[in-house]
């Protein structure tokens, strides 16, 4: 007969307690509700943000009973990465999660997309992912545990329509998952992504201010709403958790059913 679990047993799977995270574009939209959510488990959280004032996620975390700490940084210098999580750790401690968020979107057809363009996404949504993960993974690595989060996309395997440099680097970031989850998994460092569908943030307001693709994209979601940012939530729960201790290089799509139609 098979042991009866402690009646705090998921409690521990899913609790945070003790532990540090770090979220890049944790000012708004995905990274906000990650960045709340987090604490609500009982992690201390830094949140990376460019341009956003962080004041109102750092009230909202603290009054969780968590500490906060506001790190203002420009992801796309590449000397941004190490000074990160150098911040972070003086503020908190050690990072134990890292959540990967922070990206654009730049729209135009692909016979027409400016270099400038191509490169600026390549630069935030891949580059400093790459950058921030490995400043962190060495430190993870050394203390033999740590969490990994990269947020990918619908993209990471479709193609879509008028975004040719976001599609490359979801894809990108899907494959960099698989990279570092198979030299890392070993070492207790989980790396694995989500995958959103379409959600209700400012990357996504030029599709929901088209009628037509707002319609057509709706059409499509067996769901048949629009996801929310706070959808995202439960799953990173998961990954930033024991819960998924064994969990490494997975692509965790949270869609409402679009890749399933």
């Amino acid at each position: 007969m098979r042991p009866t679990p402690p009646t705090n047993y998921l409690t521990q799977l899913f609790s945070l307690q003790g532990r540090v995270a770090l979220v890049t574009g944790g000012a708004t939209g995905i990274g906000r509700a990650i960045a709340l959510g987090l604490a609500q488990a009982g992690a201390d959280v830094a949140v990376v943000t460019a341009h956003t004032d962080p004041k109102a996620v750092g009230e909202a975390i603290e009054g969780f009973g968590r500490r906060f700490a506001p790190i203002w940084a420009d992801l796309n210098q590449p000397e941004a990465a190490l000074r990160v999580v150098e911040a972070a750790e003086a503020a908190l401690g050690p990072v134990d999660i890292l959540v990967n968020n922070a990206g654009i979107i730049r729209r135009a057809p692909a016979e027409a997309y400016s270099p400038a363009d191509w490169e600026a996404v390549l630069e935030l949504n891949l580059n400093a992912l790459w950058r921030l993960s490995q400043a962190v993974g060495v430190r993870m690595l050394a203390r033999g545990r740590g969490k990994i989060i990269n947020i990918a996309s619908l993209l990471s395997f479709q193609g879509g329509i008028r975004v040719p440099a976001y599609a490359a680097a979801k894809h990108a970031v899907a494959g960099l998952t698989k990279a570092l989850a198979n030299e890392w998994a070993a070492s207790g460092v989980n790396v694995n992504a989500i995958a959103p569908g379409y959600i209700t943030t400012d990357n996504t307001q030029a599709l929901r201010d088209d009628p037509e693709r707002a319609r057509q994209i709706l059409e499509r979601i067996p769901a048949g709403r629009w996801g929310s940012p706070e959808d995202l939530v439960g799953a990173a729960l998961f990954l930033a958790a024991p819960a998924s201790d064994y969990v490494h290089g997975h692509l965790l799509v949270v869609d409402g059913g679009w890749l399933a139609r």
